[in-house]
């Protein structure tokens, strides 16, 4: 059982006479199926292409219970590790007028982190080369009300996992750290600051924290798969880490973030570089530069944003600059699983874009 929203463009809006006969069909067919697998409960998906939209779509239900479906442009999804992008981006202003200094040591911003742990700056958190851990235990699903501050209680006694700057281990942690020292920089609540220097600004309308208890219009369902569908997912707070992966958001909302960079709309130009650079570590790349993850496609293809997993969510929001074009897909349930259906969707999308010239 599956309900699907598939809205195509007209050759006066965008591009429809210059797609190749095939392109979005194929798409819709892999995106029908993962609904008609029930591989996933919810899915919302927006691509644009050179500015404009070129695809958008609403497959499965955002509420299973009820029988609503997903609506691309409305429904608002958790949206993961696709928080740090936005991170990132306020992180970005920051720097780029003077508020906040990325070499400068954690300390400056956030004394009561331990002296034992040596010298961490905010670009190693940034980057995830502090040495920080990851969740242990149950914290990744923790459902308890902390502000961020109060949260550094869980790790920052913890010993580092390596030498800040020596090794690489991804972790959300790095960002409730550096929310703390970028909150107390600028003076004000990390929600605050970066609804004023990201989310105002590019009319990210439907980006908020989540607040449990405080559902936002519209907002879905989540939900976690067993054997026989899926069901409710158990309840989580994600306020204390909000910058690494507390935000809700609409797939359209995401495109948006995605414009602004290719459109250089944000920051200064010379700061895209160093914040969509791939670091490196004894030579080798980690693929991830700071906030976005660096990389490149099976077909090559150079591309930079990120991958979320979470309680009731997984999401993919990938910025490919060489063709100018974007691509954000929201699900309702953490599905890591159907990554490789995902990349072929984005690849149908890829072939039903004019050929470059």
């Amino acid at each position: 059982m599956w309900q699907k929203i598939l809205n195509f463009l007209n050759p006066e809006k965008g591009s429809h006479s210059a797609i190749e006969p095939g392109g979005w069909g194929e798409a819709d067919v892999l995106l029908q199926q993962l609904i008609e697998r029930k591989e996933v409960p919810g899915l919302a998906i927006y691509a644009t292409y050179k500015g404009k939209a070129w695809f958008r779509g609403g497959y499965g239900f955002a509420n299973l219970e009820d029988g609503i479906p997903v609506d691309p442009e409305r429904s608002v999804f958790r949206i993961a590790s696709i928080s740090k992008p936005i991170t990132g981006s306020a992180l970005a202003t920051m720097v780029a007028d003077g508020t906040l200094d990325l070499q400068a040591d954690i300390r400056t911003y956030v004394p009561e982190f331990p002296k034992r742990h040596g010298p961490v700056i905010l670009k190693q958190l940034a980057a995830h080369t502090a040495g920080i851990r990851t969740y242990k235990g149950k914290e990744f699903a923790l459902n308890r009300p902390m502000q961020i501050a109060d949260s550094l209680e869980l790790f920052v006694r913890d010993p580092l996992e390596f030498t800040p700057g020596e090794g690489y281990q991804y972790t959300s942690l790095d960002y409730v750290l550096l929310s703390v020292a970028m909150e107390r920089a600028a003076g004000q609540p990390f929600y605050k600051l970066v609804s004023e220097r990201v989310l105002q600004p590019l009319h990210m309308l439907h980006t908020v924290g989540e607040v449990p208890g405080e559902p936002v219009e519209n907002q879905v369902e989540f939900y976690t798969g067993r054997r026989h569908g899926f069901v409710p997912s158990v309840p989580v707070d994600t306020r204390f880490k909000l910058a690494g992966g507390g935000y809700l958001s609409t797939v359209m909302d995401i495109c948006r973030l995605g414009e602004a960079y290719l459109q250089e709309q944000l920051i200064p130009r010379g700061l895209y570089s160093e914040f969509l650079t791939a670091q490196r570590i004894g030579g080798a790349s980690t693929y991830y530069g700071l906030g976005w993850e660096v990389s490149r496609d099976a077909r090559g293809r150079a591309f930079y944003g990120h991958t979320g997993n979470a309680i009731g969510a997984y999401t993919n929001f990938k910025v490919f600059p060489d063709r100018d074009f974007v691509v954000a897909i929201l699900i309702n349930a953490s599905t890591p699983g159907v990554q490789p259906n995902l990349d072929a969707i984005v690849e149908a999308l890829h072939q039903s874009l004019p050929v470059a010239e």
